[in-house]
């Protein structure tokens, strides 16, 4: 959207405020697909859920391709508006259900990778396409989207079904065999299971291919809202403030602003040419997949808290640059403040996708229980969506008021606040499985007790040891 909003204007003669609703409804209505994923994925599987929003993906880039008119381009952004609801929610949900503990940070973050990698294509598309005729270019731009999701929609039917959700399912020896398939080894395999069992409630030596589980047991979204609003534990309501925050923080900071309106940002810099503007914003694509590809290789390295903070440090020190040079630009058109633009927005989307970006999925994904997990993430997904759609739809007014040097002196200022906020109220979660993170929240300021957690972990992973020699004997 960010380059055809330049022909789309033109061909379809709207305003600045119509082009900032065009660009920004799509994240209003997704959590329409969220809620909606959220329960899905609980009903029919995590597997089915991604196949279903494949299908919307392609009935709303088909509709927006062949667009009449401005209405109905808007029509087409709703329905791929709920498309992304759905992705946004169940990727991030299955891949953390499916990894290994050690490389769950790496596939987990494999989403954003390739959400990044998608706009890139997006960029480079919109330069191929911008050469084509006005009326023809910028429906191929949108409409081209439907070939990427009649892929997702086959290929995700060759992949494994969620062990988590075949267990809520009491369908424990499927789950087995997709243990057996994705885990490193038989043992972690087990480990894993009796982990899931916990936290569904069966009796860790049930061995039975399919279980009835007990009505009471709350792993299909029955008394989730209750647990997470009215009656919550201090770890699950530390657990929510964390999801929550994350997300809104990861949005506030302007990364869709960037994203979407930077041939707009490298215009107000001195670039006046289509075609070098849409050059420009390939160099963002470019370094924005590098750094994600970095951040896939050091999540289960350095851990997420060190790489957040790091990553979101970085935003502060790019943000102020790049409202100082964009102020500069305002008053007196010299070379360097234009050299200095471009590069503020690099560093900005690379300190952005190093961190901020993909952990934000990967925490907000591993840090609920089970019995939570699909309504939690949603609601994070929910808010990560509405903040997107906020800034995305007032971005261009923002900066007609306060001028977009102080849009992005704003931006930073919202980037301290995160830092902040990820310092004192997230732990690290590295290395710990699933079932574990929980038992660290809940203390906010002060640090769980660290030895307390080890023991418990060592006596549970003994226990687990034993169980598995009784049974090879």
């Amino acid at each position: 959207m960010s380059g055809a909003v330049i022909y789309i204007k033109r061909d379809l003669k709207i305003s600045d405020v119509q082009i900032e609703i065009l660009s920004g409804i799509m994240n209003i209505y997704s959590p329409i697909g969220s809620y909606i994923a959220g329960r899905t994925s609980d009903w029919i599987g995590r597997r089915y859920t991604i196949v279903l929003a494949g299908l919307i993906f392609f009935v709303g880039a088909i509709l927006m391709g062949f667009s009449p008119n401005y209405a109905f381009l808007m029509f087409g952004r709703f329905v791929a508006g709920v498309g992304i609801g759905f992705a946004f929610l169940i990727a991030p949900v299955y891949t953390s259900e499916i990894s290994p503990t050690l490389s769950r940070g790496f596939l987990t973050s494999l989403p954003e990778v390739f959400l990044n990698a998608g706009i890139l294509i997006g960029y480079i598309s919109n330069y191929t396409f911008s050469k084509l005729p006005l009326r023809l270019g910028w429906r191929l731009m949108l409409g081209i989207g439907a070939i990427p999701s009649i892929f997702l929609a086959v290929v995700v039917l060759a992949m494994p079904e969620s062990p988590r959700w075949l267990v809520a399912k009491g369908r424990i020896g499927e789950a087995r065999k997709v243990l057996n398939k994705i885990s490193d080894s038989k043992e972690e395999a087990h480990l894993r299971l009796v982990d899931i069992k916990h936290q569904t409630g069966i009796p860790e030596d049930c061995n039975d291919e399919v279980v009835q589980l007990n009505n009471q047991v709350q792993v299909q979204g029955k008394g989730v809202w209750r647990e997470l609003f009215l009656h919550p534990t201090p770890a699950v309501r530390h657990i929510f403030i964390a999801s929550l925050g994350i997300h809104f923080f990861a949005q506030a900071t302007g990364i869709d602003a960037v994203v979407l309106y930077s041939p707009r940002i490298f215009e107000k810099a001195g670039i006046k040419s289509d075609t070098y503007k849409l050059l420009a914003t390939v160099a963002v694509g470019f370094v924005k997949t590098l750094s994600i590809l970095l951040a896939t290789f050091l999540l289960d390295g350095v851990g997420r808290r060190v790489l957040l903070l790091t990553s979101v440090g970085g935003l502060v020190l790019s943000l102020m640059t790049l409202g100082a040079s964009l102020t500069v630009v305002d008053h007196s058109h010299v070379t360097w403040a234009l050299g200095l633009s471009i590069a503020a927005v690099l560093s900005y989307v690379a300190t952005f996708s190093i961190g901020s970006g993909p952990i934000t999925w990967v925490y907000s994904s591993e840090i609920f229980p089970l019995r939570l997990r699909a309504q939690g993430v949603a609601i994070g997904a929910v808010v990560n969506r509405l903040t997107s759609g906020v800034i995305s739809m007032t971005f261009l007014s923002l900066s007609n008021a306060i001028t977009i040097g102080g849009a992005f002196f704003l931006f930073a200022g919202i980037a301290v606040c995160a830092w902040i906020f990820h310092y004192t109220l997230l732990p690290e979660t590295r290395g710990k499985t699933l079932e574990e993170i929980e038992g660290s929240f809940g203390h906010f300021w002060r640090k769980p007790n660290a030895a307390k957690e080890v023991n418990g972990r060592n006596n549970f992973i003994n226990q687990v040891k034993l169980s598995t020699n009784a049974d090879n004997k």
